[in-house]
């Protein structure tokens, strides 16, 4: 299942990310963890000192299309090929964590799960780039990974509404919107629920830091029942964000790892969508060919979608 945290920036989505990767690998689900935020921090809420060994996906873009597009006669070269471009017959198509080159590539044990990383918004890129393009690499992992039960990646989005300035936002299974008991922290899920009931996306409120009932009442007056639960003000986090170091989640308050059950029985509760998954995918890759992408390659990426295509376990054989 492919799990996305989103939130306002400081809501706590890349401490949440952290703790339900850990708890899922606890538990000795197979769980990958990517860092798809501008500020990239996950590595250091899972535990990681000093800089990581795991080579940034935007950095390999060339390598990973090339790759992923295998012998599909539709794509002709990794330059003919978008972040957007949609799996077909030919492709590549990858299991979790599985014996290829692009995991050996860019995955990284910390602790008990594997990360992978988009890369740092580096000086270069100021006032020419747009962080989203570095978050190709993410998508089209996505696009091409066939995950099966029991089996997670769990990404740290970038945040606010900017979740939305790429297809990406559809590629997950379940969204889960981190929010203080605040106003600000609750703006950025009204932008969110609306841009995803356009597109049928399930979204899932977390509330975090909350202090008291009146925190609790807050998050349901303001977003009702899409608050699937919410964690209390951890001293554990704190000490950790101090240098304290993770420690074992045991230690971790009884009441938020009873929310990280939570968290873990909403995700498990649904069903793969495959053929929304992919309707989507090609969707948004009709989008980008038009704003875009065609005239950037010179060619009709229409013709790159395989309408006889849908991914899921018996694409793999």
């Amino acid at each position: 299942m492919r799990v996305a945290f989103v939130g306002k920036g400081g809501s706590g989505k890349t401490t949440l990310s952290a703790l339900f990767s850990r708890h899922l690998a606890r538990s000795g689900a197979p769980v990958l963890a990517v860092d798809g935020d501008i500020n990239q921090h996950l590595a250091e809420a899972l535990g990681h000192a000093g800089p990581l060994d795991a080579p940034a996906l935007a950095a390999h873009l060339t390598e990973i299309k090339d790759y992923l597009r295998g012998d599909n006669p539709r794509i002709a070269s990794a330059q003919a090929m978008v972040k957007t471009t949609p799996p077909g017959r030919g492709s590549r198509l990858l299991r979790l964590l599985g014996d290829d080159e692009l995991h050996a590539r860019h995955a990284r044990r910390v602790g008990d799960v594997s990360l992978m990383v988009t890369g740092e918004f580096e000086e270069s890129d100021l006032g020419v780039a747009c962080y989203h393009s570095k978050l190709g690499g993410v998508e089209l992992y996505l696009g091409h990974l066939v995950d099966g039960p029991g089996e997670y990646v769990v990404v740290d989005m970038t945040a606010g509404a900017d979740a939305f300035a790429s297809g990406l936002f559809t590629r997950f299974d379940i969204t889960f919107l981190v929010a203080e008991p605040t106003r600000k922290g609750v703006s950025v899920y009204r932008q969110y629920r609306d841009h995803a009931r356009e597109f049928g996306i399930r979204i899932a409120v977390v509330g975090n830091k909350v202090t008291g009932e009146d925190d609790v009442m807050f998050l349901k007056d303001q977003v009702g029942d899409d608050l699937l639960t919410y964690l209390v003000h951890s001293p554990w986090v704190r000490s950790a964000e101090q240098g304290g170091g993770q420690g074992e989640l045991e230690a971790l308050e009884p009441h938020n790892r009873h929310a990280l059950d939570v968290l873990r029985e909403a995700v498990d509760a649904r069903p793969k969508d495959w053929a929304t998954l992919h309707r989507h995918a090609v969707e948004f890759h009709l989008r980008n060919a038009r704003a875009w992408a065609d005239k950037a390659t010179g060619q009709d990426l229409a013709t790159q979608v395989d309408p006889d295509f849908v991914p899921g376990p018996t694409s793999l054989t």
